[in-house]
């Protein structure tokens, strides 16, 4: 089994992996040459503000008094500049919203392996092309646009990266450092003749990153006083350099100014995914260059914010944010970024007709080479036989378009150019989008096929080996035609792998398309097995197909939970009335009304919103207490069922009671911590300590207590609440608490279940079970109908584990205040890895329960949790088919998240099985023979 165990994770590693491959591989090309227009630039140099983690609402909303929280900036915009909103791209993160501002393409998520600092591709920027660049900001910034740029022309000042500490007192500061740089930066420039040679050269561009606002966001939230407040020091910041640069520059009107950010944030201080709140950011450009407002009261938009921000009478001018790259090449005369595939927005322009049609041009040519390339790279590794070219638009096609808006140009036909070089920048992004997702249908299909051949074949080895059908197919199990199979897909496998390579496909083709033939030859292989599941069906066909509906119907409430939360409530009131429907209710009343109970205490939680939008300490705190009152509970409860054991000596105890410690200290901890940043004090160094000592001795701790059945359970809730105390900010903190009670009285009920069946051997009581002792084989028994509805409770408390606590199958639904008792200085792994680790804890509390049952009821350690894998990948495939690279950004990172998490669950499933076997049997320190004794 643990071969099997070490490939279906492989399989799933494979299955994951493929979604990057068919939706996220990287949209760059390789061998353009740069294009630039001969027409002299409108400016000599540019100034690049980003406030990163800025709203458009925030910013361009009147306070409560009706005042701007941006004076300067507002006054740009209603009397020398232009506005609009810049439309920002899933995922909403920093890195690829700048590299969307500076380079002109959107960033693949591959960028997530590097936390978006480092460069997992090379590429062409803004930067890039200038004469010099001078940047001042974060240091998980500024050295992505460094790396790999030609030559030695990018000069950067960041400040050390313990500053970006969401605990500190102030993180506009981070904003005034970078505003006293520069003011330093251009007074030292005054004596110094060499420096300021080089800035009086042409192509020049200065960067401002300003991260301020996005850490008082996270710290404080987006709606905070802060977070507002820092609007306003930037607003007063950019006044003052700005001043300074005109200064220096004696004046000259050939500065161009551009301010905007990379990304917003939640109403509740997160960003990454595609909501309104995140995708949407201000864009403000001012100076050479640049038009100034134009009145227009008519103004169509789909949504209200004109009348919002009482600008209904400037003219509201909205971009994409990768159209911002190509804005700033025009602006001051340097090449387009070679994979840029920004749309140069024409009306921010303030310039002759010729200079913009001379633009335009130069800027469809740089799109159209990036299509050229892109198709004969498709084409020389397709066979000409499969080739299938993009129809709307082919090469002949584009050198007569570009030929004819030459020759409009000529002949001064300037808008009919315009319009001809837009026409054909669309048509030229369509086709590279569809030589970017050529091969998805191919390898949707085979991942697919492996899919479906993965889950045919788990079903295959269920009944084969778990169920009573298992003699019949041995006895059926002789040598036939089959003894051909191995030669025809060995055979099938040579055709793909020539095929692949005269191809030249990348080496994960040959992964996802090699992947369903060993899959499928073993399901073929077995394949009386399936035959034999049919001709069962058909003995009792009614019962058959209404045990096939109700488990359709469980699978879809779960795949539904994922878009609505409160689906969940369904679900659990449903599960909660499993005791009336079976004799369970005659036979022990107390514990199937406790059942009933403690399902309807945890479908509250879906109604709870999400976690992070609101903190409440206060709850963390009832939590805990509830959680040591409960402990004492059981502990009694163990002596009153008079259990003579190891349990009862000193080292039991002291485990109890170390445990119980540790949770009124993590009470303590969690109190002293977000008292001390709510007086902005920092992260006390106590409260780190004890959080990471509580965090690496959880796992520890319960495997010095006894293996009898609950008191391990037992030791092993208790580590983990602490820990799930200390990275809870709210009610989240009751929810484990609340699914440990519901999974101690499943275990109890489970064990009442078996006595329903004559053919079982005599359960034994829960107080003698030993999770240490190895079950006799000849107890073991096949599996029943009654056990695929034991792994749908367990795929339905995972699911619950995970929605319970407030997430949302969004990357934007994980609050950074969690593990502010860990640390508070950004460090995007370890954050993560915490968070992570949060959201596992129920799975753990589930897991192990789930290996209770397993032992409580005669069933091998891998039964049951074959038939989860099988119930996991229906849903797994059922999201597959469900993701999606259209519609809004909201609905597209919805769709990748599902399947994301969902594949995630699988594979964690499979560690936390063998996590939650060595917590229940390992035991370490201690070497006394175990001995129960019952009276």
């Amino acid at each position: 089994m643990l071969a099997f165990f070490l490939i279906g994770l492989l399989v799933h590693l494979i299955f994951f992996a493929s979604i990057f491959d068919i939706y996220f591989t990287s949209p760059l090309v390789h061998g353009m040459t740069p294009h630039r227009t001969s027409l002299p630039p409108p400016a000599k140099r540019l100034v690049l503000f980003v406030a990163d983690g800025l709203r458009a609402d925030t910013f361009f909303e009147l306070d409560q008094d009706g005042q701007t929280r941006s004076p300067f900036l507002r006054n740009v915009m209603e009397h020398h500049g232009s506005w609009g909103v810049s439309h920002t791209r899933v995922p909403t993160e920093s890195r690829p919203g700048h590299v969307a501002l500076i380079a002109g393409f959107y960033e693949d998520v591959s960028a997530v392996a590097k936390g978006w600092k480092e460069n997992p591709v090379e590429f062409d920027s803004v930067f890039n092309e200038s004469k010099y660049t001078w940047c001042w900001g974060s240091p998980d910034i500024l050295p992505m646009f460094a790396k790999g740029a030609s030559g030695d022309h990018i000069y950067m000042h960041m400040y050390p990266a313990e500053k970006e500490d969401f605990a500190a007192q102030d993180p506009s500061k981070l904003d005034t450092w970078v505003f006293n740089e520069v003011k330093e930066f251009f007074e030292f420039a005054k004596n110094n003749e060499l420096l300021s040679k080089k800035m009086r050269q042409n192509q020049i561009v200065y960067f401002l990153h300003l991260l301020g606002l996005d850490t008082n966001g996270h710290a404080h939230r987006p709606t905070s006083s802060e977070y507002k407040e820092n609007i306003r020091i930037v607003d007063k910041g950019i006044e003052e350099v700005v001043s300074i640069i005109e200064d220096f520059y004696r004046n000259d009107k050939k500065t161009a100014f551009i301010y905007t950010s990379d990304h917003g944030m939640t109403e509740w201080g997160s960003h990454g995914a595609g909501h309104p709140s995140e995708t949407l950011t201000p864009l403000v450009a001012w100076g050479a260059g640049i038009n100034e407002p134009l009145v227009e009261s008519n103004q169509q938009f789909q949504d209200d914010f004109l009348q919002e921000w009482k600008l209904n009478d400037w003219r509201r001018l909205d971009v994409n944010q990768a159209d911002i790259a190509p804005l700033m090449a025009a602006l001051i005369g340097v090449p387009f970024p070679l994979n840029s595939v920004g749309i140069l927005p024409l009306e921010y322009l303030n310039n002759s007709n010729h200079f913009k049609a001379e633009c335009i041009l130069t800027n469809t040519m740089q799109i159209l080479e990036q299509f050229t390339v892109k198709m004969i790279h498709k084409k020389e590794t397709t066979l000409s036989f499969l080739f299938s070219p993009f129809k709307p638009f082919s090469l002949s096609k584009g050198q007569d378009m570009l030929r004819k808006a030459r020759l409009y140009i000529q002949q001064h036909q300037y808008n009919e150019a315009i319009n001809l070089c837009k026409s054909l920048i669309n048509l030229a992004l369509e086709g590279l989008s569809y030589y970017h997702t050529y091969d998805r249908v191919f390898l949707g299909i085979s991942v697919v096929l492996g899919f479906v051949g993965w889950t045919t074949y788990a079903f295959e080895l269920i009944v084969k080996h778990h169920t009573r059908l298992n003699k019949r197919v041995c006895q059926l199990d002789k040598p036939s035609s089959s003894d051909h199979l191995p030669t025809i897909f060995i055979g099938a496998a040579v055709v793909i792998t020539l095929f692949l390579l005269i191809q030249s496909c990348p080496w994960t083709y040959y992964i996802y398309c090699l992947l369903p033939v060993p899959v499928w030859y073993a399901v073929i292989k077995e394949f009386r097995v399936i035959q034999d599941v049919i001709n069962l069906l058909f003995i009792h066909p009614a019962k058959s197909m209404g045990c096939l509906i109700l488990f359709i119907l469980g699978i879809e409430t779960m795949i539904a939970s994922f878009f609505y939360r409160q689906v969940l409530i369904f679900g659990l009131v449903s599960i909660a009335i499993w005791p009336v429907h079976s004799k369970l209710l005659h036979q022990n009343k107390a514990m199937s009304l406790s059942w009933i109970f403690f399902s309807f205490i945890l479908a509250v939680f879906p109604l709870m919103p999400v976690v992070g939008r609101s903190h409440n300490i206060s709850l963390v705190t009832v939590a805990g207490i509830l959680t040591v009152i409960c402990s004492f509970i059981f502990l009694n409860s163990f002596k009153m069922a008079k259990v003579k054991s190891v349990e009862t000596t000193t080292v039991n105890r002291s485990v109890y009671t170390a445990q119980i410690a540790g949770l009124v200290l993590s009470i303590y901890v969690v109190n002293m911590t977000h008292s001390s940043l709510a007086d902005k004090q920092g992260l006390p160094l106590a409260s780190q300590i004890i959080s990471w000592t509580t965090l690496a001795s959880s796992l520890l701790i319960p495997l010095l207590s006894s293996t009898s059945l609950f008191q391990r359970l037992l030791s092993i809730n208790l580590s983990l609440m602490s820990t799930y105390l200390l990275l809870s900010t709210g009610y989240e903190a009751l929810f484990p608490l609340a699914l440990a009670c519901l999974m101690f009285i499943w275990i109890n009920l489970e064990q009442e279940t078996i006595q329903f069946h004559n053919t079982f051997p005599a359960p034994k009581q829960l107080s003698v079970i030993d999770f240490a002792q190895s079950i006799d084989g000849a107890l073991i028994r096949h599996l029943e109908l009654d056990d695929v509805r034991r792994s749908y409770f367990f795929i339905f408390f995972i699911v619950t584990a995970f929605f319970g606590t407030g997430n949302i199958a969004s990357i934007n639904s994980f609050d950074p205040a969690s593990v502010y008792c860990f640390l508070t200085v950004f460090n995007p792994f370890v954050m993560g890895a915490l968070m992570m680790w949060k959201i596992l804890i129920p799975f753990v509390i589930v897991m192990c329960a789930f290996e209770s049952i397993q032992v409580s009821t005669h069933l091998s350690s891998n039964s049951l949790f074959l038939i989860v894998l099988v119930i996991s990948d229906i849903m797994a495939l059922h999201f597959f088919f469900l993701v999606k690279d259209y519609g809004s950004w909201l609905d597209i990172g919805t769709s990748i998240s599902h399947y994301v998490i969902v594949m995630s669950m699988t594979i964690f499933l499979m560690f936390l099985s063998r996590l939650a076997k060595t917590l229940t049997t390992q035991r370490i320190g201690f070497h006394e023979k175990i001995k129960q004794h019952f009276m």
